[in-house]
């Protein structure tokens, strides 16, 4: 089996890498990941200190970027606002993935009328626009990227439990489950063991593309005032701080722009990238693409 794993493994490493897109997309992942974990030690500035004697100064050695219209140097909150805009799209990613999996394993294995209850509640989730109910919370709550995650985790599990619920009935039936069955495995160890190891691959295609659509929310809440609170970096922020300056020096909304842009163009291109190496092998290839975010 290890040796079948490792063969197996080898193949879609193969595979990924002959894909020119995935490893540009693999890339640009890996660089802004980089960026955001080593923030505080790249920024050659404190991203919210305010000196307006040099203010919109344009990109020099000093300011790579150029500065806002408070002084402050562009690069280092596009480098802080990496930091924050990935930990929050990691964060509601993780939150979803620890609902979502657990109930979509135990639909697709158990049946019945456990299965029929959890997919009720998926169904209910999915009925909710996420951005209206969003904006409901934070009418009733207050601005806060906080409540924009929590409801972002409440509505977007249920595509998560309703693939990982199809790979699972699937990969029930299969001649090897039925084998730790005969043996007199437990039902947990069968779970671990033969079912959500060899759920693994739609969950990793899904989750990547997941992430992008996450930040760009995530972004477009903070842009108009609702997530990320100023003076915090945060890439929304910044596009909302440089609005009033889009005719006279655009600049501003330009770096952040192509942040947004490149990371999201990076994980797509990774995502459909594991798509291509990874669900043909499961059976489940392009099943994502009836997954719908409000």
């Amino acid at each position: 089996m290890k040796s079948e794993n490792k063969r197996l493994f080898k193949n879609i490493i193969e595979v990924l890498m002959k894909d020119k897109l995935a490893v540009a997309g693999l890339v640009i992942v890996l660089v802004f990941l980089i960026l955001g974990a080593f923030a505080s030690q790249i920024a050659p500035h404190d991203p919210i200190e305010v000196v307006l004697s040099r203010k919109l100064q344009l990109p020099s050695l000093e300011f790579p970027m150029g500065t806002d219209n408070m002084g402050r140097c562009i690069f280092s909150r596009i480098l802080y606002g990496t930091r924050v805009s990935l930990y929050n799209a990691l964060v509601v990613l993780a939150a979803i993935l620890a609902v979502g999996i657990p109930l979509g394993i135990t639909a697709g294995y158990v049946g019945g009328w456990v299965d029929n209850l959890i997919m009720r509640l998926s169904d209910i989730a999915s009925t909710f626009p996420s951005s209206l109910l969003a904006l409901a919370i934070v009418g009733i709550a207050g601005p806060s990227m906080k409540n924009i995650m929590i409801v972002f985790i409440f509505l977007w599990w249920a595509p998560f439990a309703r693939i990982i619920r199809g790979t699972v009935i699937k990969i029930k039936e299969k001649d090897f489950v039925t084998a730790a069955v005969s043996c007199g495995s437990s039902r947990f160890k069968i779970i671990i063991n033969h079912i959500f190891l060899n759920s693994v691959s739609p969950i990793i295609v899904l989750s990547t593309l997941r992430v992008a659509a996450i930040i760009m929310h995530l972004a477009a809440f903070s842009f108009i005032g609702l997530g990320t609170q100023p003076p915090q970096a945060d890439w929304g922020v910044m596009l909302n701080d440089g609005r009033q300056f889009i005719t006279t020096n655009p600049i501003l909304m330009l770096w952040p722009g192509l942040a947004i842009m490149f990371s999201v163009f990076g994980l797509n291109m990774l995502g459909e990238g594991f798509n291509s190496a990874l669900l043909p092998i499961s059976g489940e290839g392009n099943s994502q693409k009836g997954v719908k975010y409000e």
